[in-house]
């Protein structure tokens, strides 16, 4: 199955029904999108760190979800009411101040749910920094 949504659209999409996301400066980008996959990168600014010298743990939270969401947009189109039904996430190295990079790949996509694998990795080095799964409710379509 094709991908519905690129890189731009979703990006558009975000900025249209998300304007919250970036309200601060871009900080969310969407790097690109294709048949079942989105990558995000975050750019973290100050108000995305907490004290030690890293990236926070909401902001990698967030990070993951809207990676995920881009994922299924990417698959079924622009559906602004699919939500985050479940959503948990393994922190497995402190991520330095940086860049960071998530992957979201779409495992299973039905008419009503949707299952997504989340990786963030380090812009500087590649290393997994956190790995999530989320499920997501798609609104019936017509």
């Amino acid at each position: 199955m094709a991908a519905l949504m690129s890189a731009k659209a979703l990006t558009a999409f975000l900025e249209e029904e998300f304007p919250q996301v970036n309200a601060d400066g871009i900080a969310y980008t969407v790097v690109d999108a294709g048949a079942g996959y989105a990558v995000m990168r975050l750019e973290p600014t100050v108000k995305h760190l907490r004290p030690g010298g890293t990236v926070s743990g909401p902001t990698l939270f967030a990070l993951a979800d809207i990676t995920a969401y881009m994922a299924i947009l990417a698959q079924i189109g622009p559906v602004a009411l699919a939500v985050t039904t479940n959503l948990n996430i393994n922190f497995l190295r402190k991520p330095e101040i940086g860049p960071l990079e998530a992957r979201a790949t779409l495992l299973k996509l039905g008419k009503r749910l949707a299952v997504v694998d989340i990786a963030i990795t380090s812009g500087a080095s590649s290393e997994l920094v956190a790995h999530a799964t989320a499920t997501y409710s798609i609104p019936p379509r017509s």
